[in-house]
């Protein structure tokens, strides 16, 4: 990762200055949210739970809850959950990536960036190559590279291949496109943004 002012301090500056306002500009939406999850399923409005950040420190990462709510294994499979156990509120909260928001807080709290890889679970750990330990290098994000060039429908190495990618060029400008392309794919959709990238053989 490139050692400049953007990296070392502007980064952070800029989550704070972006953020700040977005708590409060979506205050009224995250309470509207945690109401309708109470209201259509017994269980708490947030989920928790355990993620890898920056360094492979361990930390909480909050989302509205979108599955029914019991006690689940902290697995690769158990976190996409079976389709049956996503409520109605759930499959909305999902689709505009709503169940998201609650990681602002995580943002403020410095557990997290608005831009940059997402965040693995801690099990996951045992399966990184060169380019998915190049992610712990920086803070993971609500968006980023692999999240805007497809996401889920692309396969473990290819997201790590656009995280690594973008550990190497991360600057203001790179953030602020995937920003913007990030409102891209919530209008519609991953699909009709994933590229599939051209893998060369990383190193486990």
């Amino acid at each position: 990762m490139r050692r400049t002012f953007y990296t070392l301090a502007g980064k952070r500056l800029f989550d704070l200055a972006a953020t700040i306002p977005a708590m409060i500009f979506f205050a009224p939406v995250l309470a509207i949210c945690a109401a309708l999850i109470r209201l259509t399923s017994p269980g708490p409005a947030f989920f928790r739970q355990e993620r890898l950040g920056r360094n492979a420190k361990v930390f909480e990462a909050l989302k509205f809850r979108t599955m029914t709510h019991k006690h689940r294994v902290p697995d690769t499979i158990a976190f996409s959950g079976d389709a049956s156990e996503i409520t109605a509120i759930g499959r909305v909260l999902r689709r505009f990536k709503l169940d998201e928001l609650p990681q602002l807080i995580n943002v403020l709290k410095g557990d997290m960036s608005l831009v940059g890889p997402r965040p693995q679970l801690p099990i996951q750990l045992a399966e990184f190559d060169d380019n998915a330990r190049m992610r712990l290098l920086v803070r993971p994000g609500l968006t980023g590279m692999a999240q805007t060039h497809g996401n889920v429908v692309l396969t473990w190495p290819e997201r790590w291949h656009y995280d690594a990618d973008y550990v190497r060029r991360v600057s203001l400008a790179l953030d602020l496109w995937l920003i913007a392309r990030t409102f891209g794919v919530l209008l519609h959709g991953e699909e009709r943004y994933t590229v599939h990238p051209q893998l060369t053989e990383a190193r486990s």
